[in-house]
């Protein structure tokens, strides 16, 4: 994405004249010849570099001094401009806001160098140090400049899904070298003029044109399936999972590392600001969200009627539990908490599909609560239920190849167990 330089100068010559000496394929910049209309380019476009020359009617520090208290949530580089040389004037104009003053008349290239610096400093400060991309201020920067544009864009949020999971097992080091290496296969499909940066360390932006967007996340939903396996152990290869370290006790079932891309453009909805277009963004990326596999959505024409989403939150719980002391202390901490509890002999007995489920493993001669949750998880209407199971033994492996989500061995503190289902509901 281009830099943008705002310079703000009653004179037409001259400003046009650095217009064209620092306009190029990385810089764009727009004149204006007062403070109102300035104060609106700032706010659509947060340019990354102000030049303020003293042609203006009102007195150059009180002036820049008015910029900087303008622009004090981004914090553009402000260069003063002026035909005096006097000391005071320049020690005035530095202390009310300006980052550098320029006497005129101005050596052309002293001059355009001197403007790269800045911009080049500037956009070392915003850069991403591991990703060696343009950070998370400068992402959401990009964002508020394409909204008034009238060419064809789209935006698209991508992530690394389980992130954590992989980082916590395989460390700090191996994450990094897992994103550095998706952000290299997602260099290699855009063009210099595209936008590509960070909004986290496993979230990424990229501003592009319309049409490719689609071909774009398509190819990295691909890409990234083909190489993310390289990055596992033979033996979790083998399992298909990875088994992570609950709290003291519990292990937990997570799956592996996927990528999840939402796309939305400007085709069909003209957006007001950059809070609309990054909700909206939001919104497609936890649409586009598979559990485990990678995908992409890309936002479409509305069709549907207006409330035809239902979006109540489903608050149901079964309990498949052995020990009837268990069974009553599970379901009265789950009722006061607020969920609607079920204790059932097997989970075919209601019709209701529950948010997440809890079973009792069973002994060690029938397994019958792994077996009702092998079942379960052949069952594609029960894709987005959580399993928890406990279990008097412990081979976890055993109880996570069932299908479960989270394996909590017994004896176990309930108040613990409550706390692990908040937290599966909640994500």
């Amino acid at each position: 994405m281009q830099s943008v330089t705002l310079i703000i100068d009653k004179r037409r010559e001259l400003s046009v004249k650095y217009k064209k000496l620092l306009e190029s394929k990385t810089n764009s910049v727009v004149i204006t010849k007062n403070l109102i209309a300035a104060i609106k380019l700032i706010q659509d476009k947060e340019p990354d570099l102000i030049i303020i020359s003293d042609s203006i009617d009102s007195n150059l520090a009180d002036y820049c001094k008015k910029i900087r208290a303008l622009t004090y949530n981004m914090r553009p580089i402000i260069i003063a401009t002026s035909k005096s040389a006097e000391l005071q004037d320049k020690l005035a104009v530095l202390e009310n806001g300006a980052d550098d003053f320029i006497s005129e008349p101005v050596n052309s290239e002293e001059f355009v160098m001197r403007i790269k610096a800045h911009l080049r400093r500037e956009i070392e400060s915003n850069m991403d140090s591991k990703r060696l991309l343009p950070g998370k201020n400068y992402s959401l920067r990009a964002i508020k400049r394409i909204v008034s544009e009238d060419s064809f864009w789209a935006a698209m949020l991508i992530s690394i899904e389980n992130f954590d999971s992989y980082k916590e097992t395989y460390t700090e080091l191996a994450s990094d070298k897992l994103a550095q290496t998706y952000c290299a296969i997602i260099n290699s499909t855009l063009s210099e003029n595209d936008f590509f940066g960070t909004i986290s360390e496993n979230e990424f932006l990229i501003i592009t044109d319309g049409i490719k967007a689609e071909k774009i996340a398509s190819f990295l939903t691909f890409a990234f399936d083909s190489v993310a396996s390289k990055f596992y152990s033979s033996q979790d290869n083998k399992r298909g999972f990875l088994i992570t370290q609950g709290d003291k006790f519990a292990e937990k079932r997570s799956e592996f590392v996927h990528t999840t891309i939402g796309i939305v453009t400007n085709e069909f909805i003209q957006y007001k600001n950059s809070n609309q277009l990054l909700n909206a963004l939001i919104q497609i990326h936890k649409m586009a969200e598979k559990p485990a596999q990678s995908s992409y959505l890309i936002e479409r024409p509305r069709i549907c009627a207006e409330n035809a989403i239902n979006k109540d939150v489903n608050q149901t719980i079964f309990i498949i539990e052995n020990d009837e002391a268990t069974k009553i202390l599970l379901t009265t901490i789950l009722d006061l908490q607020g969920y609607d509890v079920k204790v059932l002999n097997d989970y075919k007995s209601s019709k209701t599909i529950p948010a997440l489920i809890v079973i009792d493993a069973g002994d060690t001669e029938t397994f019958k609560g792994l077996e009702i949750c092998k079942k379960i998880r052949k069952n594609s209407a029960y894709d987005n239920t959580k399993i928890v199971v406990t279990s008097t033994f412990h081979d976890k492996e055993l109880v996570l190849n069932s299908g479960a989500d989270l394996y909590i061995p017994k004896p176990y503190d309930i108040i613990n167990l409550v706390k692990w289902i908040d937290k599966m509901l909640k994500n």
